[in-house]
């Protein structure tokens, strides 16, 4: 007998720099994901901090932000039993990623 896993991709309407409506509309989606039975969830590129934020993806407050807004995802328990995958940007060494930063229960 094989064990089944559901996995929710997302395709969110996220806006650039728009960190709070963004973190709302994450969250949204992991609620569905859950209710769904999907024990892991997988967000679109750059969807913390917005696809279209063109220079903004440079600065050092679009980096910042974006960790505040993983930072209150981490610490909301509404992400607790599924894992969840996010997308934003990460510097690393002075220059900016495109990254994927993949968490479960904090």
């Amino acid at each position: 007998m094989t064990d089944l896993a559901t996995i929710s991709f997302t395709c969110l309407n996220q806006f650039a720099l728009d960190f709070e409506s963004n973190f709302q509309r994450i969250l949204k989606s992991i609620e569905i994901a859950k209710s769904q039975g999907s024990r892991f969830r997988c967000g679109p590129e750059l969807e913390i901090s917005g696809y279209s934020c063109e220079d903004h993806y440079h600065e050092s407050d679009t980096i910042q932000h974006s960790w505040e807004v993983l930072a209150e995802l981490l610490n909301h328990e509404g992400c607790q039993g599924i894992v969840v995958d996010v997308g934003m940007p990460v510097m690393h060494k002075s220059v900016t990623y495109n990254c994927r930063v993949i968490f479960l229960n904090r």
